[in-house]
């Protein structure tokens, strides 16, 4: 039978340098433990993930040697939370959110707050940092009905600012950008108020594919550089860091009216100068909105956590990001690229 163990909160806070270092080294220890525990199915709802996933977390406890920082603390999803979840899954609409296993996904999904994910639920790229499915083929199919799915969604759950990432899909001559296009179009049809944010992929690099993107004429376009120069050939394989700044100057020069944006995962590895080199670079191509985040390992799988950057070493950045003339800055541990992206995407416009 499972018991409880009542820990304080002093006892998981981590709020030091050195607890922040410590605590690091022991992260992938603590997920190849839970990982290893046997899963513990409940008698009365054998079918039900959420139970199954409680009471597995329950049994690893005892064998979790740290817990994550305070400010990683969430909230359990609330029940107008999960009656989305369900909804979209009725819908068969992928979300980054759930794929990626985004830390916020509760809070955003209860403000009908989420990112939409197209062109299926398999990359073709291998980042050794993310979460969402690896394709086990070279050739995946297109589903055509998909935009307009994700435009169905929009209207059922009273969406008013629509943010739409994909997969990379390198078997696509275009990488899909015809189907982002459709899917803007389609939400444009259904209310010219909702506002628009594409997060896309880098396209091979390709100027048709680009051109289709601008010429959908979304909001935002946003394209994650996600780490620093140096460690993208073991982080990125497939991606380069020159082609993705090339793709954020190229969409501006399409549409100087979109306003571009992208960001950075910390802590698997590099250094103050490198992330402020990496802002440098975003600021040539004149990139405007930047968000910072924390790097949290999915599995054991993954890349393991460096660091845990601190909160005042996010707010160093803010403030950095700021004086070299980024428009809007999102900078601290829970932030993601699409985190708050309506919010940050009045502020770069000055409409806040």
């Amino acid at each position: 039978m499972l018991t409880k163990k009542r820990i304080s909160p002093a006892a998981i806070a981590v709020t030091t340098p050195v607890q922040e270092k410590a605590y690091a080294a022991n992260v992938s220890p603590t997920i190849a433990a839970a990982a290893n525990c046997r899963p513990v199915f409940s008698p009365r709802m054998p079918k039900e993930p959420m139970i199954a996933a409680l009471s597995t977390l329950s049994a690893c406890a005892s064998k979790l040697p740290a817990r994550l920082p305070s400010w990683f603390k969430q909230e359990i999803p609330g029940s107008v939370a999960l009656s989305r979840m369900r909804r979209l899954s009725e819908l068969k609409i992928n979300t980054v959110c759930r794929s990626a296993r985004c830390p916020n996904q509760g809070n955003c999904f209860q403000g009908s707050h989420l990112t939409f994910m197209i062109l299926g639920g398999s990359c073709t790229r291998q980042c050794r940092f993310c979460a969402v499915e690896k394709a086990a083929v070279k050739s995946l199919p297109v589903d055509k009905r998909e935009p307009l799915r994700v435009v169905r969604a929009v209207k059922k759950l009273g969406i008013r600012y629509a943010v739409i990432t994909s997969v990379t899909r390198d078997d696509l001559v275009d990488g899909g950008a015809e189907v982002f296009s459709r899917t803007v179009k389609g939400i444009r049809a259904l209310s010219g108020n909702v506002g628009i944010e594409l997060l896309i992929p880098d396209f091979k690099g390709r100027i048709s594919a680009l051109r289709t993107i601008a010429a959908s004429q979304p909001d935002v376009v946003g394209h994650n550089i996600e780490t620093v120069r140096r460690l993208y050939r073991s982080l990125r394989p497939g991606a380069n860091f020159s082609r993705s700044l090339e793709i954020l100057r190229r969409i501006k020069e399409l549409n100087p009216s979109l306003v571009t944006k992208s960001s950075l995962m910390l802590g698997m590895g590099e250094t103050p100068a490198e992330v402020i080199a990496a802002m440098r670079d975003l600021r040539r191509v004149d990139c405007d909105i930047l968000v910072l985040g924390q790097y949290l390992r999915p599995s054991a799988q993954h890349y393991p956590v460096q660091e845990f950057v601190t909160i005042r070493q996010f707010g160093e950045y803010c403030r950095r990001a700021r004086q070299l003339g980024f428009k809007a800055v999102l900078s601290a541990p829970l932030a993601r690229s699409s985190y708050q992206a309506q919010e940050v995407y009045r502020k770069a416009r000055g409409l806040n």
